[in-house]
């Protein structure tokens, strides 16, 4: 499963699943643009990482969230880079709160950096990949949009927008070569389930088949499979990665 001479855009990449993500990308032989927001020290040390081990990097700002600034990221990745081959979109955040209590800020913030970030991303890259008649998108969603959960309205409701946006771009790129798929990680050992104290994590365990988390490089091996070319007939689908979490 080799990604030799691919280009491949991780977005958020500077931390958390998207740092997995972009290094195992990049292991494999990807030319990886490590996109982030506001973390530029963390994306140039998945840089580093990338590039000591014999790979090819490059970290690039951009806010996703922002029609324009993504109109721009892309228009500088493909200038530079002659193509994309592989996006993934990761950039994500949270602003957790009980219904009744979230502000119209925290819905929309969280709506605008995963959804409609994903969307700005697909359009911009989806005419290249046209062009090429080859692309591989890998859109990450959450067992949270796939189940629901308690006090994540905003952040349900975006990963569950991204799974029907993955199956709709399946569909409108199938013919072209191009497959578009999401994943969908439960509970993993990132900075986002450290703050949990431990009767949350146990609690949450029981809930989860294999009782256990998993690892940021379970959620990152099947995206560099997904961004394969032994992937390629596979397309509109949501894997999820939760131990059995959400069967």
């Amino acid at each position: 499963m080799m990604l030799t001479d691919k280009v491949a855009v991780v977005t958020g990449a500077s931390r958390g699943l998207g740092r997995e993500i972009a290094i195992l990308l990049g292991a494999r032989g990807a030319r990886v643009i490590v996109n982030y927001n506001g973390s530029a020290a963390k994306a140039e040390e998945v840089v580093k990482i990338i590039e000591d081990a014999g790979g090819k990097a490059e970290a690039v700002q951009c806010n996703v969230a922002e029609f324009e600034q993504a109109a721009e990221f892309f228009r500088y990745v493909i200038k530079t880079c002659g193509r994309v081959d592989i996006l993934v979109n990761n950039a994500g955040i949270t602003r957790d709160n009980l219904l009744m209590k979230m502000s119209e800020a925290e819905f929309d913030a969280v709506i605008d950096t995963n959804l409609k970030g994903a969307f700005n991303c697909m359009k911009q890259v989806s005419r290249q990949m046209l062009k090429q008649k080859s692309g591989r998108i890998i859109n990450m969603s959450s067992v949270s949009g796939v189940m629901g959960n308690a006090g994540q309205a905003n952040y349900c409701a975006s990963k569950a927008g991204l799974i029907g946006m993955t199956k709709s771009a399946a569909r409108e790129l199938a013919s072209r070569g191009i497959t578009c798929n999401a994943v969908a990680p439960g509970f993993i050992d990132t900075e986002m389930t450290e703050v949990l104290t431990g009767a949350v994590k146990e609690a949450a365990k029981e809930t989860i088949p294999m009782k256990r988390f998993g690892s940021p490089k379970d959620v990152a091996n099947v995206v560099a499979f997904l961004a394969s070319e032994e992937a390629g007939y596979i397309t509109g689908q949501v894997i999820c990665v939760d131990g059995g979490m959400a069967m």
